[in-house]
């Protein structure tokens, strides 16, 4: 192969790239025009000088089983030995021992972390397809106390849909949050998709069974990866630094529910999100941004022919954005 790619014009280098080999490797294998066998599993190669002992990988298998450390990884093992003034061989050299003895599983009592798989992928093209929620602090004038801000967000629109301050965490509260929301945006039993992380009340069984009986769709984050709920995290944060965010704390809850309702009115009817071309969040949720966007792309065409000279290329680009993805997935093929 690598031969008819190079009578063919291409380079050897690049040709033993493609098959997975170095180009040194190819040279060692050809003999005239003959292709050896692979000689690396059959080469003969020395014992190491410093390689361990049978005693010596006896007596490492028999510490580790020993009542003392048969609970212990060989990370611990290693430095408790050196406490006692006893070595018998590196960290690495237990973990090789261990590992070739089928002795290398979960050796704590506790149960093993499960590996937890990324999200599955959503796409919105349109208002309440996906939406994201979760619960954050809000700091009161008195320390280490807290009200608790409950948000919804549609992550077309990035519309707040749905908020609510309460005094503590709780799943009865969430669940009757969001049967308010979804009836108040219409769209009971419409395939939406509620994206949220793995908080006490997101996996309570009385949102779940709410969300089954509006026929809302679950997703859940991996836990302690704040990645997995970007449109909560980031709305969180624009949140907290507002300008007029109360650094000291509120005086009470019927002051914090006041500060966020304006602060919701600012977002949702204000606030032009660069994520959306620099409209509100109202304004795309209610499809109005294709016909704002080409108004400003008319006036930016009309400004261009009275001035030409000031533009050295296009207009700003004012095209609508497209539809918006959670947890895209990574590396896929692009048409």
């Amino acid at each position: 192969m690598i031969n008819e790619a190079v009578n063919s014009g291409a380079r050897k280098f690049k040709a033993c790239q493609e098959v997975g080999v170095s180009i040194r490797t190819l040279q060692r294998w050809v003999e005239g025009d003959t292709v050896c066998a692979d000689k690396r599993p059959t080469a003969v190669r020395p014992e190491p000088s410093n390689k361990l002992s049978e005693l010596e990988v006896a007596r490492i298998v028999a510490l580790s089983n020993l009542d003392e450390y048969a609970s212990l990884p060989p990370s611990q093992i290693v430095p408790i030995l050196a406490d006692n003034g006893e070595y018998i061989a590196s960290e690495s050299s237990f973990y090789r021992v261990l590992k070739a003895k089928n002795m290398l599983n979960h050796r704590s009592r506790s149960k093993p972390r499960k590996p937890y798989a990324k999200p599955t992928s959503f796409t919105a093209y349109k208002a309440n397809e996906v939406w994201s929620w979760d619960i954050t602090y809000l700091p009161t004038k008195v320390i280490g106390r807290f009200y608790y801000l409950y948000m919804y967000i549609d992550i077309f629109s990035r519309k707040i849909v749905g908020w609510e301050v309460y005094d503590s965490e709780c799943a009865d509260r969430a669940a009757e949050l969001l049967e308010r929301t979804v009836l108040k945006e219409k769209c009971v039993r419409k395939n939406l998709v509620l994206h949220s992380d793995n908080g006490s009340p997101m996996k309570s069984y009385t949102l779940k069974a709410k969300m089954e009986n509006l026929g809302v769709a679950s997703s859940k984050s991996r836990p302690r990866v704040s990645n997995d709920n970007p449109y909560s995290e980031s709305l969180f944060r624009t949140l907290k630094y507002c300008p007029s965010w109360p650094s000291k704390g509120f005086e009470d809850i019927t002051s914090a529910r006041v500060w966020v309702n304006k602060f919701v009115s600012w977002y949702n009817d204000k606030h032009r999100h660069s994520a959306i071309q620099f409209v509100t969040p109202n304004q795309r949720h209610k499809g109005k941004d294709k016909a704002i966007l080409e108004k400003r792309h008319a006036l930016y065409s009309k400004k261009k022919q009275q001035a030409p000279n000031r533009w050295s290329g296009a207009t700003r680009n004012w095209e609508v954005k497209g539809p918006v993805e959670l947890n895209p997935e990574q590396n896929k093929d692009v048409a």
